[in-house]
């Protein structure tokens, strides 16, 4: 759907150089204005070569990757520049098992995207095959019910495809295309319950703000299955670690999936229908043709080759990183030293960690940090010390609740998707 076909959001709803809201406090016109103005410059191939700049330690295929500015982020990675697409440097993982709001990633797939959104009259429709259509403000939805609160783990779903072999098609990315947040909304089942599911109902889609430049390009559209659109998981959110969403991760409402992979999780969240059948059609692109993988247990093939069928991508495998260090950095022989990281799955939670020192000859456990939740980054410790100088090949891998193992070997898909290998860090002991 073209966004001059799409019934924008309540009566006399545009998105225009407005209003928003600061992290903290009343709307700035001033303040907007320019950052609205900012955001398009940053996004502009112009500002892309004129950005302080240095490079990440990963470069791929494509080029070198260059820290840039955005509004409301630090420096952060760039993918692309139209429409925005940032990783997050990897050294941010290291600081908690929280994602800072100005560092985390940001993933748009359509060109016209907003940049301004007026608080005031920005509505919500839910429409289709309901009792009741409804078209709802932002402080209708915040009184709708009392608010809940998840801690989850939004990751792309090509997250570290740069390093697949053979190289696949698709941003190169390396492993910061994820992040983990303490968000803030409403279920999406009492937003369905107030206007009334009808009988027969199949399906529920999701459309945000973001449109297509031409009409031959399918809008950027994803489904759940009312089953699961009427669980307690899936939730709009407005906050995001104590503050309102960034503008460039949602504002002012996004779809939150916990344990889904990020295609799922809408940013600037306007429309919702409910279907009583299967979501086909042009701007089904998303569902029926991207974002899918290989219809068998690994969601794999053969490197090089081609699926017989697929399956839409759902739900994050369980996967492990060491923070604090990298490859490259020299540990002290005879020393004690604290290996740190992350571990997380798609939502039955992290069972145990390990680590091994000697490239998985040998493996010992780590200690699990603070439970977040099922669906949060898991922090974990493990003290190691070397009897010898010289090179050494560290690895972590993490087993889930209900029993998977990350795989000692990459699976490989022709998209790059669902990638969870143990992870291995070459370091030198001096």
């Amino acid at each position: 759907m073209n966004r001059s076909k799409r019934p924008l959001l309540g009566q006399n709803q545009k998105i225009r150089s407005g209003e928003s809201l600061p992290a903290h406090g009343t709307p700035s016109r001033r303040r907007f204005v320019q950052d609205a103005a900012a955001l398009a410059l940053a996004a502009s191939p112009v500002a892309a070569l004129a950005a302080k700049s240095s490079s990440e330690e990963v470069t791929f295929a494509d080029g070198p990757r260059p820290l840039v500015k955005y509004p409301g982020k630090r420096p952060m990675i760039r993918v692309h520049t139209r429409p925005p697409h940032l990783e997050t440097p990897f050294g941010v993982f290291n600081e908690g098992p929280i994602t800072p709001n100005d560092a985390f990633f940001v993933r748009y797939h359509l060109a016209d995207f907003p940049r301004a959104i007026d608080p005031a009259t920005y509505r919500l429709a839910v429409k289709g095959h309901v009792k009741q259509p409804l078209e709802l403000s932002l402080a209708e939805l915040k009184s709708m019910a009392e608010p809940v609160e998840v801690v989850a783990v939004n990751q792309c779903s090509g997250n570290s495809r740069g390093f697949s072999s053979p190289r696949v098609f698709g941003a190169q990315l390396a492993n910061g295309a994820m992040g983990n947040a303490r968000w803030v909304g409403v279920p999406l089942r009492k937003v369905l319950e107030k206007a009334g599911v009808s009988a027969g109902a199949k399906q529920v889609t999701f459309n945000g703000l973001d449109a297509p430049v031409l009409p031959a390009t399918p809008d950027f559209r994803k489904s759940l299955e009312i089953d699961h659109a009427l669980q307690d998981e899936p939730m709009l959110a407005w906050g995001m670690n104590g503050q309102d969403l960034p503008f460039l991760n949602g504002y002012p409402l996004r779809l939150v999936v916990p344990g889904y992979f990020g295609t799922y999780w809408v940013k600037h969240l306007s429309e919702i229908e409910v279907l009583d059948h299967a979501f086909d059609g042009h701007d089904a692109f998303y569902m029926t043709k991207g974002y899918r993988v290989p219809d068998n247990d690994c969601q794999c093939v053969e490197p090089g080759t081609a699926p017989a069928s697929t399956r839409p991508i759902t739900t994050l495998a369980v996967r492990s990183f060491i923070t604090s260090v990298h490859n490259g950095s020299v540990l002290p022989v005879g020393k004690t030293v604290e290996l740190k990281g992350i571990a997380f799955d798609g939502g039955s939670g992290v069972k145990q960690v390990e680590v091994s020192q000697d490239g998985g000859q040998s493996w010992k456990a780590a200690t699990l940090g603070r439970d977040l939740g099922r669906f949060s980054f898991r922090e974990w410790r493990a003290p190691v010390s070397f009897p010898k100088k010289g090179p050494a090949l560290l690895m972590v891998r993490a087993t889930s609740n209900k029993g998977e193992v990350q795989p000692a070997t990459a699976s490989w898909n022709p998209a790059g998707y669902r990638r969870n290998v143990v992870e291995s860090t070459s370091v030198v002991v001096a």
